[in-house]
């Protein structure tokens, strides 16, 4: 550890309470979203709280536009760090590195032991030693001693496996519930920070799905919400034209066109390895068929048809499917059934937990997943 000395300028010693203000700051952030930027002008705050939040803003954590406030890139990484850190602080000691696979390649750890070159190995990568070996070995002790490119010998090294993830966010009306939107959106929110930080060859997109399904980006994901619900009969059937699709309720669980964008996405992305993250809490209710978006509640075979059916075809893509199931309100036996009936028939894998042990479950499953990937076909 280094040190650096100098004199002391007279200033008080940084405390706690300024980064305790933030931390509440973003807390109250991911409950609330915008509402919450919204009511910063409102808030009745002391002084000091006021010095505080305008020394966030000179650092460059929070801007403002007009007469609303907004979270920088800056806020936004040190959110997603402080995800991170509640994440693996819960996770157990020693767990899995999830970096390589079982199969020999280019670009992880060396390993023991050559093998001949191949045509795009890098040149960094050649093992001089038992590149002359075979050179004097083929041509004699003499000199010159004239290398061929048979000759040459690289290091074994483990092959690094890249990823591209989409996690599907149910953002439904249901959500709301015990807060587990909140654990969602800081599960998200803890991808993105451990794919930037320890595997930069991977990428993440988030799709929050609703009534529509649509593609998150990162700094507009603190502020996500479920919808909120807006009709309460006991019998719902509507067909909405998918072009007035924004005028519907918005509601309702559409993890069909949830898994439409997730297979859209995965085409562009590419990657040796892909895989959809779902993480819901109830039954679809809303499907897409030809030009129409139908919402339909109770659910509706004819919904769990059309979103198996595409779940099907994205494991025909060569794509894991892996299911989050939250139940801490947990009395929809129907819906457990349709998280087996999908993981059966996908070959995927799913989990059921609470909303607070959901950062470690699908932590977990990404990081254990990875050394397994050598196996997918």
């Amino acid at each position: 550890m280094r040190f650096r000395y100098g004199e002391w300028d007279g200033s008080e010693f940084p405390t706690l309470e300024e980064p305790g203000f933030f931390d509440g700051l973003m807390d109250l952030i991911l409950a609330y979203g915008d509402r919450a930027t919204d009511a910063l002008e409102r808030l009745n705050l002391t002084p000091e709280q006021r010095a505080a939040l305008q020394k966030l803003f000179d650092e460059g954590l929070l801007e403002k536009t007009g007469v609303r406030w907004r979270l920088t890139p800056r806020a936004i990484n040190r959110m997603q760090r402080r995800a991170l850190m509640e994440v693996f602080s819960r996770l157990c000691q020693g767990g899995r590195d999830g970096h390589e696979t079982t199969q020999p390649g280019i670009g992880g750890e060396r390993t023991d032991g050559t093998r001949p070159y191949e045509y795009g190995d890098p040149v960094s990568e050649l093992e001089p030693a038992t590149t002359l070996r075979n050179a004097v070995a083929r041509g004699g002790p003499g000199l010159p001693i004239r290398i061929r490119e048979r000759d040459f010998e690289v290091y074994r090294s483990e092959s690094q496996a890249d990823c591209s993830t989409v996690l599907l966010l149910d953002l439904s009306g249901s959500m709301y519930r015990d807060g587990r939107y909140l654990h969602a959106k800081k599960c998200a929110m803890a991808m993105h920070a451990l794919i930037r930080q320890r595997f930069p060859r991977d990428s993440i997109d988030i799709v929050g799905f609703y009534s529509a399904a649509v593609a998150i980006p990162e700094h507009k994901l603190p502020l996500a919400m479920p919808k909120p619900v807006t009709m309460y009969d006991p019998v719902i059937r509507l067909r909405v034209p998918l072009a007035r699709a924004d005028a519907a309720p918005q509601h309702f669980t559409n993890l069909h066109l949830g898994l439409i964008q997730a297979r859209r996405i995965l085409r562009k992305r590419g990657g040796s390895n892909r895989q959809i993250f779902i993480v819901t809490d109830g039954e679809p209710t809303a499907h897409v068929q030809g030009d129409y978006l139908y919402l339909i509640y109770p659910p509706d075979p004819s919904t769990t048809a059309a979103t198996l059916h595409e779940a099907y075809a994205a494991a025909g893509d060569g794509i894991r499917i892996a299911t989050f199931a939250l139940i801490d309100d947990y009395f929809q036996m129907d819906w457990v059934g349709f998280v087996d009936r999908l993981t059966r028939l996908t070959k995927g894998v799913a989990f059921y937990c609470h909303g607070g042990d959901l950062s470690s479950c699908v932590m977990e499953s990404f990081l254990s997943g990875r050394r397994q990937k050598a196996f997918l076909a």
